[in-house]
């Protein structure tokens, strides 16, 4: 049975399934390491049936470990495509933090070059995740990183990171029959940018299978894994056990029909999706291997009729809240535990506050402030005010010739700008926006529409010409904390 490959960058050319490593840590949670020579024998047979990509992180236990100990062992195959990811704490970064990370990945990997290193950010608000793809890139131009790629980022800031010359092939993201987030504008933009979708979660930790059909509602406590925990989450937010349970029954008829298991004929709805390069299906290597369902995707056809049956239970499902990513980012967190707690033990704030005269002020830094006077923004009591903000960072210009990029990197300079001083988004109570030109109005509009979709404060939109060419937008905000 033939593979289908995807072509994720010049050289790189990966199979259509992707061999998720995330279960090592899970494997490993007891404070047990897995012995990595003997376990990753466990993955010789998928690279013997074709399924020769492995996804992996940092964050994954020992799965760097192990993959490195397979392709180093793996000389009579063809090597194996290997990726991971760099998943930072927030907080400032420098070019030798970055170069000191990936270094780590070479060195467990035991490769000198990695074939795909992804990025994972925290927080949007600060801007220091623009500065690490920034110094990924440069790492990427030596010749250390083959090709580099996002996980769960949304759509507004893959915009932002190509407006500055970021080279992305791919964006890792939840994407599933439960999570449609991935469908719409992230796979339209990604269409349009030549950007592959990876989709994760696509079984949704083995709840897309017929072991739960039927079945009653599980109880949170008595989930096996941290990938049950987790998208048990999904599928709350999804409706719930009834609506899932008429998901399932539509793929079971399928299923018969086409002699196929559920988790089979999820997976191959998904790989029809735009902008879908892959699907990454886990592995517990070493427990449950599933090739022989992997490989199968490859030997049948979904009619439109039975996609179209599919696309009818979705459509019964509620949707997924927020753009890819959100469920790291903002309530409600859909991971195992809920919260962030076993991923990020706090977010420091992106600016210094200086106390004076009776408030409280942050800079940002650049030299506009010292030379006009003034502070980015200041706080006296419960009131914060944010001066005018461009799409700016250091001496970088965002989104040059983008008013979408620009507005929403604008937003996020303000948002950093509010919590440096113990306010919120959700504070804001006035913007006033200043266009450049009043073509550009409607988009700016819309993305201040989606920023303050249920913040709605008082808003005015003038044209004015801004100090500086390449700016398109001029944002300040005015907020009270309560």
């Amino acid at each position: 049975m033939s593979i289908e490959k995807y072509s994720l960058a010049p050289g790189l050319e990966i199979s259509r399934v992707v061999t998720g490593l995330w279960q090592i840590a899970d494997m490993e949670k007891d404070g047990k390491t897995l012995d990595p020579v003997a376990t990753s024998i466990f993955m010789e047979p998928y690279a013997d049936a074709g399924l020769n990509t492995f996804d992996m992180a940092d964050h994954y236990g020992s799965a760097e470990i192990i993959a490195g100990y397979f392709q180093r062992n793996n000389s009579h195959r063809e090597p194996a495509k290997m990726f991971t990811k760099w998943v930072p704490k927030p907080g400032p970064v420098t070019r030798e933090q970055v170069r000191a990370a990936i270094k780590e990945r070479c060195d467990r990997l035991q490769t000198k070059k990695i074939d795909l290193l992804q990025y994972h950010a925290w927080s949007f608000a600060n801007p220091f995740w623009l500065d690490s793809l920034i110094y990924l890139q440069e790492l990427k131009q030596e010749g250390v990183i083959g090709a580099l790629g996002t996980t769960n980022f949304d759509t507004a800031h893959l915009r932002i990171a190509k407006s500055v010359g970021i080279e992305l092939v791919s964006n890792q993201i939840s994407y599933s029959l439960v999570d449609q987030r991935g469908g719409g504008k992230m796979a339209d933009y990604c269409a349009e940018n030549g950007i592959a979708i990876l989709a994760y979660g696509t079984l949704c930790g083995g709840f897309l299978s017929q072991k739960w059909l039927g079945k009653p509602e599980p109880s949170s406590d008595g989930l096996a894994n941290w990938s049950l925990m987790k998208y048990k989450r999904f599928i709350d937010a999804a409706g719930g056990w009834d609506r899932f349970q008429n998901l399932l029954g539509v793929l079971d008829r399928i299923s018969e029909s086409v002699d196929k298991s559920i988790s089979t004929i999820a997976s191959k709805y998904q790989l029809g999706q735009k902008a879908v390069g892959a699907v990454i299906i886990g592995a517990r290597l070493g427990e449950n291997a599933h090739i022989e369902d992997a490989v199968s995707l490859f030997d049948f056809e979904l009619t439109s009729s039975q996609r179209s049956d599919i696309a009818t239970a979705i459509a019964e499902l509620l949707p997924i809240p927020g753009d890819c990513g959100d469920e790291y980012r903002k309530p409600p967190y859909l991971t195992a535990s809920g919260d962030l707690s076993h991923h990020v033990a706090d977010f420091p704030p992106v600016y210094e506050v200086i106390k004076s005269a009776g408030k409280s002020r942050i800079d940002s830094g650049t030299s506009w402030e010292a030379l006009a006077g003034y502070s980015r923004a200041v706080r006296h009591g419960e009131r914060v005010l944010v001066s005018g903000t461009t799409a700016t960072h250091g001496a970088l210009s965002i989104g040059i010739g983008d008013p979408i990029a620009q507005t929403d990197f604008v937003i996020d300079k303000i948002e950093a700008s509010l919590e440096s001083l113990g306010a919120k988004l959700s504070d804001v109570i006035r913007s006033r926006i200043y266009v450049s030109e009043m073509k550009n109005w409607e988009s700016i509009a819309r993305v201040h529409g989606e920023r303050f979709a249920e913040i709605r404060p008082a808003n005015t939109m003038v044209e004015a010409k801004l100090i500086g060419d390449q700016y398109l937008v001029e944002i300040e905000v005015e907020a009270v904390v309560h």
